[in-house]
């Protein structure tokens, strides 16, 4: 119905197609010297449910790792930046079931003894272990399930796709499916043949997810020969563009982290910040990152669609993030698009209630390359056309707000009856 053409979307490289890599089997354990397990410890009430992840290099290796910036973090959050400071780490105990948040003195204490435990059963050092939880506040962590679970890991620990499969499954919370990657590639050499090289890993996160500097809980992995500050740089530069791109209700957690173990198993040599490989290593991890990031969104709780908030014209990158993250957080602009209903005003009120200035009448909207507004005033559509459109599992939202070439993309989800639902019996 509309003579208007559909906005301009940037397109960013961030598939494995578009960065040289291929898909590969093997989730965390994909990248060489590394094995996981998953284990049913008793951290949660069901025994059926696995709650306790080990992932293991095979000898102490390079690490990186970000946090959470909420200052009520979590036990496990202030011993984890600790152990992690020497860019050091052999292993990484995770469990869900509990946080360890807001537990004081005790829980600082149960979580290096955590760390100490799964030291003593590697034969390493204490502060090469970090460590992970998540699940209910307030509440004291048991340690009698690391004394349970943590043997059995070990035990179980292997390089398949099983075993990081079931790591991958004990750190689910609400999480409706287990998220997992993936992908290959090759290391150019400054001499010799290019090696290949892996990047894989899993994250958890469906719900209290606006994250800032960090993630939800995410382990991620590659056998490429980084040093200390690369593998920093390329884990902060895919968390900038996806984990921290993820919003599903505003709500930052008390234990976010995200966690890159490299273990130079590719072989090689050893690529820094100036090394021709870095890009392929740094794009890896980005796409790895991406996939698991937009799979938060999509298994958000309670959603049922995908949904992409594209901004563009803005003054400045800030700028841009802010009204992306107002248009994504803004519960009548969820609502709309679970009930379908094209309404882009809500958009537009939720544009222009965060406080970044623009003229309403160089606004332009599109719904899912629709153009529903432009210059601030509606375009007529065929609404039988839109419902259609709004079956679809992922949706895209396009703004254009005329005041700059600053652009952005955030990724979240739509808000149903059923978020209420799982939030309201979350401790029953």
């Amino acid at each position: 119905m509309s003579d208007f053409a559909p906005l301009a979307v940037p397109v960013v490289p961030d598939t494995p197609e578009a960065c040289g890599l291929v898909p590969c089997e093997g989730g965390v354990c994909a990248a060489a010297g590394i094995r996981a397990a998953g284990v049913s410890a008793g951290f949660r009430r069901n025994p059926a449910r696995l709650d306790l992840a080990l992932v293991v290099a095979d000898e102490p290796c390079v690490a990186a790792a970000t946090f959470t910036t909420n200052r009520f973090c979590a036990a496990p959050v202030t011993v984890s930046r600790a152990h992690v400071a020497d860019g050091r780490a052999r292993a990484i105990v995770l469990n869900s079931g509990n946080a360890n948040a807001a537990t004081g003195e005790p829980g600082l204490a149960c979580s290096e003894r955590a760390c100490a435990y799964v030291a003593g059963e590697l034969a390493c050092a204490p502060e090469d272990v970090l460590v992970a939880s998540t699940g209910v506040i307030g509440v004291p962590l048991p340690f009698a399930p690391y004394e349970a679970g943590v043997p059995a890991a070990v035990a179980s620990l292997a390089s398949t796709p099983a075993a990081a499969h079931d790591a991958a499954c004990a750190v689910m919370t609400t999480d409706t499916v287990s998220k997992e990657v993936s992908v290959a590639g090759e290391l150019a050499q400054r001499s010799g043949a290019p090696r290949a090289f892996h990047v894989g890993g899993f994250v958890k996160g469906s719900g209290m997810i606006q994250p800032n500097m960090a993630t939800m809980l995410a382990v991620l992995t590659t056998d490429a020969p980084l040093t200390a500050e690369a593998a920093r740089e390329a884990l902060l530069g895919a968390v900038r563009v996806s984990f921290n791109k993820v919003t599903v209700d505003s709500d930052t957690s008390t234990n976010d982290s995200a966690f890159l173990l490299a273990t130079g198993g590719a072989g090689g040599e050893q690529i820094d910040c100036d090394h021709p490989a870095f890009a392929q290593v740094a794009a890896a991890v980005r796409v790895a990152a991406v996939d698991l990031a937009r799979k938060i969104a999509a298994d958000g709780e309670g959603a049922s669609k995908l949904v992409t908030v594209y901004v563009t014209g803005a003054a400045d990158d800030a700028e841009a993030d802010v009204v992306a993250r107002s248009i994504a957080n803004s519960p009548l602009v969820k609502t709309a698009i679970f009930g379908h209903d094209a309404n882009w005003g809500r958009v537009a009120a939720a544009a222009g209630k965060c406080g970044v200035p623009f003229d309403q009448e160089r606004v332009d909207i599109d719904f899912m390359g629709v153009p529903v507004c432009r210059a601030g005033l509606t375009v007529p559509m065929d609404e039988d056309d839109m419902l259609r459109r709004f079956e679809a599992p992922e949706i895209d939202i396009t703004i254009d707000l005329g005041m700059g070439e600053a652009a952005t993309r955030v990724w979240t989800c739509d808000l149903t009856h059923d978020y209420v639902t799982i939030n309201g019996d979350y401790r029953t």
